[in-house]
């Protein structure tokens, strides 16, 4: 049951950062009269889809992410050429369905050939019917209908292309904008949940405790408190006290500890890790420090320092990485779910301050310059706002597509050396 729940809270704990991320290209590219195609999370085989209004929203197999396609960005998959043999349903004066398959089967329909055909500027189709050429008007919502699927027609001023640089900028930018402001109100919950830390510490506690070393052996619970070792205190020293486990190499130590209202006594013995110096127990040593509520205004100062704070460590991990590149240093979605199960053992306070992290990570890394990612599309509109014209849109696209692939590669190559890490 508790592996159910974590997993339920690492899960649910994506789909929030994402959804918030696709929300935001969403509703501001709505705001900017763009239609929005399709609302995703995830990617891979469809899972779960509903229509609202104009937009697919869908639920995909992969949690790698999402995307809010926009009409405009792409080549439409369906076009109507000229000669095209095609069928209309009407709604009073103007076309509703454009039939271009299974004409035989459609009821209440106008079949003819089309002459000529316009869905972007002037709406209309005009079709030869009979050896005479009909001009019909289409409506704006107008569906084209192929292959058991409907695809709404997208004019000129409903399309990514047609909006300001600053209309398409924003509808970009909105992505990693709505992340930073997640991110924001995770760290103030998490400091209204967590509280402020004072500055001296109380005593000092077991952290984690890996399986199958002598704390582990021992009985040695996450949470206890160490209040002597041989039955001397060890008071707030953490430093002394590794220092006394490293000395203890093969030796047995006896360990007074608090769990909850009770004392104990615990004996275990260090013992050599390779490459590693002095005994070791497999547990981490916890630095205590009491807490006191936050007030209103503590809340959002507290929570913009961890901003700031998080930002210069994310940027120096960018930097480190350049520096001295390592496939090992590198974690793939598998990594990231790992190590948030890790985090979501220790409950929702830690989650909630490791889901603004992840929160602001995913706002920075799709600012960045790299081909397909939010910073690469804005570099682009950057260009068409000093040169006055856009960039040509086969050239970017094929930016776009080599990046990519470049980062579904990446992706694959992180993702199995997670994979071969795990099994050893």
């Amino acid at each position: 049951m508790e592996l159910l729940k974590i997993i339920f809270m690492t899960v649910l704990m994506f789909f929030v950062i994402v959804t918030v991320h696709e929300w935001g290209h969403y509703y501001f590219a709505k705001r900017a009269g763009i239609l929005v195609r399709e609302f995703a999370i995830g990617f891979g085989p469809k899972l779960f889809s509903y229509r609202r209004n104009e937009t697919q929203f869908t639920l995909r197999l992969l949690p790698f992410g999402g995307y809010a396609r926009m009409a405009g960005e792409d080549p439409e998959l369906v076009q109507i050429t000229n000669g095209q043999t095609v069928a209309l349903r009407l709604s009073g004066d103007e076309v509703r369905k454009i039939y271009l398959d299974r004409l035989d089967s459609r009821k209440d329909v106008i079949r003819g050939e089309v002459s000529e055909v316009d869905l972007e500027d002037r709406l209309l189709i005009k079709l030869d019917v009979d050896g005479e050429v009909q001009e019909y008007r289409v409506h704006r919502q107008a569906m084209l209908v192929a292959k058991g699927k409907e695809t709404q027609i997208a004019p000129r001023d409903r399309q990514y292309g047609s909006k300001t640089v600053g209309q398409r900028a924003l509808s970009i930018f909105a992505g990693p904008l709505m992340n930073f402001i997640l991110a924001f109100v995770l760290f103030a919950l998490h400091t209204q949940m967590a509280g402020i830390p004072l500055t001296e510490p109380t005593h000092l506690e077991v952290g984690d405790v890996m399986k199958g070393m002598p704390a582990d052996e021992a009985g040695v619970k996450p949470g206890d408190i160490i209040q002597a070792v041989d039955g001397k205190p060890v008071g707030t020293d953490a430093n002394g006290l590794i220092e006394r486990i490293q000395a203890a190499q093969d030796r047995p130590m006896v360990w007074t500890v608090k769990r909850g209202e009770e004392t104990l006594d615990i004996t275990l013995t260090p013992r050599s890790v390779e490459n590693e110096k002095g005994g070791k127990v497999g547990s981490t040593i916890v630095t205590y420090f009491p807490s006191r509520s936050a007030s209103f205004g503590e809340t959002f100062t507290v929570a913009g320092q961890k901003m700031v704070d998080t930002t210069q460590m994310i940027f120096l991990g960018f930097q480190q990485l350049i520096q001295k590149f390592s496939m090992d240093d590198l974690g793939g979605p598998v990594r990231t779910f790992e190590v948030t199960g890790q985090i979501a053992k220790q409950g929702i306070v830690k989650l909630t301050q490791w889901a603004g992290i992840l929160s602001l990570y995913l706002g920075i890394f799709n600012l960045l310059p790299i081909p397909a990612l939010d910073g690469s599309r804005l570099i682009f509109l950057g260009v068409e706002a000093l040169r006055g014209r856009p960039v040509d849109p086969n050239r970017e696209g094929l930016v776009h597509f080599i990046g990519f692939a470049m980062l579904f590669l990446l992706m694959i190559a992180v993702t199995y050396n997670d994979i071969l890490r795990l099994i050893g």
